[in-house]
C-alpha cells in the first residue's frame, strides 16, 4: 500500500496550510490595524494582538499535525495515541471549515480542503489501529494447565 507517501504527502500540505494561515491572519491584522475601527466597542489594538495570535496558534496546530503526519510516513508506523486524537481533531477542524468555506470562499476552497481532509483520513485509516507490544505472559506458548489437573475455571 501507499501509506507513506500519502502520510508525506499529508504533511507537506499541513505544513503549507500552516504557512497560509498565518500570513492570512497576518493580513487580516494589518487592516484591522490601518482601519483604526473599533467594533461594538472593543479595542482596534485588542482586535489586532487577537488575529495574530489566532493565526500563530492554527499556524501551530497545523505544523504539529503536519510533523505527527511527517513522522509516521518516515517511520512508516502509526502514530501514538496523542498523535491520532490531534489528527483526528485536525481532520474536523479541515471538515467543518471546508463547509463554511463554501459558502464564503467559494467551491475551490471548499475543494482544497476535503482534498486535505482526505489525505489526513487515509493517513489515519492507512496505518490502522496502533501495535501494541505483547505483555509478559501474554505470548504464543502454551497455556498453563490448572493445579488440580481439572478444567480451569470460567
Amino acid at each position: 500500500m501507499a501509506r507513506r507517501p500519502v502520510a508525506v504527502v499529508a504533511a507537506l500540505v499541513l505544513f503549507l496550510e500552516a504557512v497560509g494561515i498565518v500570513v492570512i491572519n497576518g493580513i487580516l491584522a494589518t487592516f484591522v490595524g490601518a482601519q483604526n475601527m473599533s467594533l461594538d466597542g472593543l479595542d482596534p489594538d485588542a482586535m489586532q494582538t487577537g488575529t495574530w495570535v489566532m493565526g500563530g496558534v492554527f499556524g501551530l496546530f497545523l505544523a504539529v499535525c503536519g510533523l505527527v503526519a511527517l513522522l509516521a510516513g518516515l517511520r512508516d508506523r502509526a502514530p501514538g495515541r496523542f498523535g491520532r486524537i490531534l489528527l483526528i481533531c485536525c481532520a474536523v477542524t479541515h471538515a467543518v471549515l471546508g463547509a463554511v468555506s463554501v459558502g464564503l470562499v467559494g467551491w475551490h476552497a471548499f475543494a482544497f480542503m476535503m482534498v486535505s481532509l482526505g489525505l489526513i483520513v487515509l493517513t489515519l485509516v492507512a496505518y490502522g489501529k496502533r501495535e501494541e507490544p505483547a505483555a509478559a505472559g501474554r505470548g504464543d506458548g502454551p497455556v498453563p494447565a490448572a493445579a488440580d489437573g481439572g478444567a480451569a475455571p470460567a
